[in-house]
């Protein structure tokens, strides 16, 4: 899963390194290195032709489910052709950029958090699902998820899943009108960064306050450094 991640640049910063300089902006969220669910972050995606980074709250539950299903805040890419996602996966792709993500490990009580990174430091493009409308009772009915996978190989170490990361181009085509809902499912299935790209280390456990912010969060612990 992923329950936090480090999204330490501004919006108007992720959206120029995505190549969207002509961008509408609805987005006021402050930069942070502890990005929490239940907060407001910005989120990359397409509406009308136009290219938009909107500020879109961290969980979600269609109004109907309330009482029945619990919030979520990430969604299995094995389960995206069900018909719990096919709406948002037909008309609410998006990406979330971030300089990376937090994982733990150990026993309840002892656990160690980790920051999880690309190797060359590049921006990671998450991919989302989310509901861009309004809201009429409460605000998890437009929110949005992180789209999730096995990790694979290199990455078990430290979880058994992880937020499939795009590059670039592959996060563009994602958000396309034009890619039908299966190719957007064999797009994640195939395209993503692989395990060997990244590099992880232990980060203090103040990450685990949702509170708690500033570079320091991200920084690794002392006496421990960077593969």
């Amino acid at each position: 899963m992923c329950g936090r991640f480090d999204q330490s640049q501004t919006a108007r910063h992720y959206a120029n390194a995505f190549g969207w300089a002509d961008a509408v902006f609805d987005s006021e969220s402050a930069p942070t290195t502890n990005a929490a669910p239940g907060t407001y972050r910005p989120v990359l995606h397409m509406e009308d032709g136009e290219h938009h980074v909107d500020d879109v709250f961290w969980s979600y539950r269609p109004r109907w489910a309330e009482g029945k299903i619990p919030v979520a805040i990430n969604a299995r890419l094995e389960k995206l052709s069900g018909s719990y996602w096919s709406r948002l996966l037909k008309n609410g792709r998006g990406i979330v950029p971030a300089e990376g993500w937090y994982e733990w490990t150990g026993e309840k009580g002892h656990k160690q958090p980790w920051h999880i990174h690309r190797k060359d430091h590049a921006p990671l493009f998450l991919l989302a699902l989310a509901n861009f409308g309004p809201f009429e009772e409460n605000r998890a009915e437009a929110g949005f998820v992180l789209v999730t996978d096995d990790a694979h190989g290199g990455m078990l170490d430290i979880h058994d899943r992880r937020p499939v990361v795009l590059s670039k181009e592959d996060a563009e085509l994602w958000m396309s009108p034009n890619l039908s809902p299966q190719q957007a499912l064999e797009l994640a299935r195939h395209a993503a960064v692989p395990p060997e790209d990244f590099d992880w280390y232990k980060v203090s456990t103040k990450v685990n306050n949702a509170s708690a912010g500033g570079p320091q969060i991200a920084r690794p612990i002392a006496g421990e450094d960077e593969d």
